[in-house]
């Protein structure tokens, strides 16, 4: 291997950089303090980014439904909602960062924040090789748990999914590199303390929601150092929980288990590494009507934020049927941050209302195209139907 010695110091000199920013960041969660009590803050802080793409248009009309029902907290002081501005691709190429240090800033100012969707660059398309928007925000503000609801109540589905947002293949995500023109190497970061936390969240979710199974979805059969750490962890936290029963799945048998219409009744909370978590709750959302419907929260001990698992859709714009864009994504995820704000009973109408419109009544539907509603009107139909609950 002389041949290589050069290439390989090269990169043995970029996989130490790499894990001295993992080992630090190990030390800053064990400094860490607990969750924010919103219920002591004076005001709440809510940060309205709208991304890119259609996230705009259906960031616009959450935040619409968003004051109308806290009108009354509004105007007493208590929730203060902040326009954020410049998370769109051009902007984020211009400046050369997956999030702009004033962007970055003007989000830190927020208690909690509802994103848009944001366009990623991958290889090929012409664009600057920068992070993912999302990636970056869930780094920056430590937001360690994706937790995405699926519900389908005639299916007899109601899922809850808790994916780790922080490490697994995303973690360096963009710091891969080659180490030779035939060799490419990426990473799968799992620590202790990343795996213990989002563990605890899930059953402690579990634990006061009435649930009463945890599975757990790795590949720890094939990828056996981290998922086998992940696995080994999530068991230590389970025995803290006697009264919840865990079970262990591998990620494509889970996938495969979701789509038995016997079997899929018995799932409750799942809980997941990253890149896994990713997959499997796009899976579980087509069960609900799509990505589209489903919205996410993404919860640190500090900042927590709330967004749709769409993408931005650039060629809706494109199309010019911008417009048409489902935001009942975007509503959900506003129902997700109600709740953990302290506003339950608000999050409980928001939840009461959009089953009525997108699975009872029904009056309007959205397709994407002007065979459909606009984003506007299925608005104005949330809050018609609010009114009369």
């Amino acid at each position: 291997m002389n041949g290589y010695n050069k290439e390989l110091e090269l990169a043995c000199e970029k996989f130490r950089a790499i894990l001295e920013k993992q080992l630090i960041r190990v030390e800053d969660m064990k400094a860490q303090g607990d969750f924010t009590d919103y219920a002591a803050l004076k005001t709440i802080k809510i940060g309205i980014c709208g991304g890119d793409g259609i996230g705009p248009t259906i960031s616009k009309e959450a935040e619409r439904v968003l004051k109308f029902i806290l009108a009354k907290e509004e105007a007493a002081g208590r929730i203060e909602f902040i326009t954020i501005d410049g998370l769109t691709i051009e902007n984020r190429i211009a400046h050369g960062k997956a999030i702009p240090d004033d962007v970055m800033a003007a989000l830190k100012s927020c208690d909690v924040i509802l994103k848009g969707p944001t366009t990623t660059p991958q290889k090929g398309d012409g664009m600057p090789n920068i992070e993912s928007a999302n990636v970056a925000m869930r780094k920056a503000l430590d937001l360690f748990a994706n937790i995405r609801p699926v519900k389908v109540p005639e299916e007899g589905i109601n899922w809850v999914i808790f994916r780790e947002n922080t490490e697994g293949g995303y973690a360096v995500g963009s710091s891969g590199f080659n180490v030779t023109e035939d060799l490419a190497v990426d990473f799968t970061i799992t620590t202790k303390q990343g795996s213990d936390r989002i563990a605890r969240l899930a059953y402690d979710y579990a634990r006061r929601n009435g649930m009463t199974r945890v599975s757990l979805v790795t590949k720890a059969n094939v990828i056996k150092t981290t998922d086998g750490n992940f696995l080994e962890d999530c068991h230590k936290v389970a025995d803290l929980y006697p009264e919840i029963t865990t079970d262990e799945w591998y990620a494509d048998i889970m996938t495969a288990k979701l789509v038995d219409k016997k079997r899929r009744r018995d799932f409750q909370v799942l809980l997941l590494p990253n890149l896994y978590g990713d997959i499997i709750s796009d899976e579980a959302a087509e069960f609900q009507g799509g990505v589209g419907t489903a919205g996410c929260a993404n919860i640190g001990k500090k900042y927590a934020m709330f967004e749709a698992i769409h993408g931005s859709a650039p060629r809706m714009v494109k199309e010019g049927r911008a417009i048409f864009a489902d935001p009942c994504s975007m509503l959900r995820a506003c129902v997700m941050l109600l709740s953990h704000i302290g506003y339950g009973e608000y999050s409980a109408k928001l939840e009461r209302a959009l089953d009525i419109c997108s699975f009872e009544e029904k009056k309007l539907t959205i397709t994407g195209r002007d065979t459909g509603a606009t984003c506007e009107e299925f608005g104005n139909y949330v809050m018609d139907t609010l009114k009369k609950l």
